[in-house]
């Protein structure tokens, strides 16, 4: 039986308002897509025009941190899946646990993603800030780096939201054993965090591993 208050009065079941808290949330990430997805496409006309200039900016990237980072959010997405199921299950001090991991990994990512930024700021290659570059390639390094400041940043941004959403769920997890409210919100949570690893990734490939090949 759900809980008081648990459903709201144009909702008929607790089935009803899971499916439509899980629908708001793939409306949210389907305009998420979007933003991401615009930040992409134009990368890869740039790139397209100008290949070999964005080849060598890759090159100044630190793969070894952004590889790093790249496993970090794989682990931390397999303990919030780990969590949800946790939490189906009942176990309480299991989701507290893993979704505790989960966060610390976040905030290794976002470390790790301020040393490499304060590398960059030191290496002359923020533009509009501190931007120092020579040769033929000058003008296309510049815009890679734009677009890699701006996509990374709003990935940190995402990143961090889903950080404070999932400590919340950390802070309420003595309600995994009594309110299904707690799981729909959970596992809803759960593809937040899933998004902004997949987002993750394919920064990943288009700003770390152009150019090393060869």
């Amino acid at each position: 039986m759900p809980e008081p208050g648990d459903i709201a009065a144009h909702l008929s079941s607790p089935k009803q308002r899971d499916e439509v808290l899980e629908l708001g949330m793939w409306t949210f990430l389907s305009t998420e897509v979007l933003l991401f997805g615009g930040l992409i496409l134009t990368y890869m006309v740039y790139r397209h025009a100008d290949s070999q200039s964005f080849a060598e900016a890759s090159r100044q990237t630190r793969i070894v941190i952004g590889t790093i980072n790249t496993a970090t959010l794989l682990t931390s997405s397999f303990c919030v899946a780990a969590a949800i199921q946790a939490g189906q299950a009942g176990a309480a001090k299991a989701v507290r646990g893993l979704l505790g991991v989960a966060i610390v990994l976040g905030l290794i990512f976002l470390g790790l993603k301020s040393v490499e930024y304060l590398g960059e700021y030191r290496d002359h290659l923020v533009p509009g800030i501190d931007f120092e570059q020579s040769g033929p390639h000058v003008q296309g390094i510049r815009l890679f780096f734009t677009f890699y400041f701006v996509a990374t940043g709003l990935h940190a941004v995402h990143l961090l939201c889903g950080i404070a959403v999932l400590a919340i769920f950390l802070r309420c997890a003595s309600r995994v054993a009594r309110n299904a409210r707690y799981l729909a919100g959970l596992r809803t949570a759960g593809l937040y965090w899933h998004f902004v690893d997949v987002v993750w990734i394919f920064l990943y490939a288009l700003i770390y591993l152009p150019g090393r090949s060869g």
